[in-house]
C-alpha cells in the first residue's frame, strides 16, 4: 500500500480538494503522493500535465516533453497500478499495432489521499492507546520493552546486557495527541 510520509492533516486534504486539473498538481500533498507512486520526481508531473492538456497517447506525451517512450510508459503503468490512470486499447487495422489512450483519474487522487488520512488517523489512535496502556523500559542503546517483557528479563537487556530503566513516554503521548488534533 502507498505510504504518504508524515501525518496528513484535514487542512491538507481540504486544500487539495478545492483544486481542479493541473492546479491540483501544484499541491504539495498531491505531488508527494504522485512521486511516491511513480518513484520519479523529475517526469511524473509533466506527464500528468500532458494528459490533462489532451495528449492522450504515450507517443504524444513522449514527443511533447522529449522523454524516452519507455520512461513515459513506466510512469503511466505505475499510475495505472495505483488507480490514478486508466487506458483504452485499440488496434490499428493497417499496422495491427495497439494504441493506448490514457486518462488521468484526478478524482481518484482525493480518494487515495482521504484513505491515507483515515489509515494514518487509525494508526495514530492505535499508537496512542498502546503508549497510554503500557509502561516501558529501555537500555542506553535504545532497546525498548514493555514492563512484562522487561520483568521477564530481570530488567537486563537481552541484546546488550545493559540495565533496563523506566522510560517516561509522556512526551510521546503528548506529541501523538497534538498530531491527532
Amino acid at each position: 500500500m502507498l505510504n504518504v510520509n508524515g501525518p496528513i492533516t484535514q487542512e491538507q486534504i481540504k486544500s487539495s480538494l478545492s483544486k481542479e486539473g493541473a492546479e491540483m498538481l501544484n499541491e504539495h500533498l498531491v505531488q508527494r503522493l504522485i512521486y511516491e507512486i511513480t518513484e520519479d520526481n523529475e517526469n511524473s508531473i509533466s506527464i500528468i500535465k500532458c494528459l490533462l492538456e489532451g495528449k492522450i497517447t504515450d507517443e504524444e506525451i513522449s514527443e511533447e516533453i522529449e522523454l524516452r517512450l519507455n520512461i513515459v510508459r513506466k510512469i503511466l503503468y505505475r499510475l495505472y497500478d495505483a488507480g490514478l490512470a486508466s487506458y483504452k486499447r485499440s488496434k490499428d487495422p493497417e499496422t495491427q499495432w495497439y494504441t493506448y489512450r490514457w486518462k488521468f483519474e484526478k478524482d481518484k487522487v482525493i480518494d487515495i489521499i482521504t484513505k491515507k488520512f483515515e489509515e494514518n488517523s487509525r494508526e495514530m489512535e492505535e499508537s496512542l492507546a498502546y503508549e497510554e496502556d503500557n509502561m516501558f523500559f529501555s537500555c542506553i542503546n535504545g532497546c525498548r520493552y514493555k514492563f512484562e517483557e522487561a520483568s521477564e528479563y530481570n530488567f537486563v537487556c537481552p541484546e546488550c546486557e545493559k540495565t533496563l530503566e523506566y522510560q517516561d513516554n509522556s512526551s510521546l503521548i503528548t506529541e501523538l495527541k497534538e498530531q491527532m488534533s
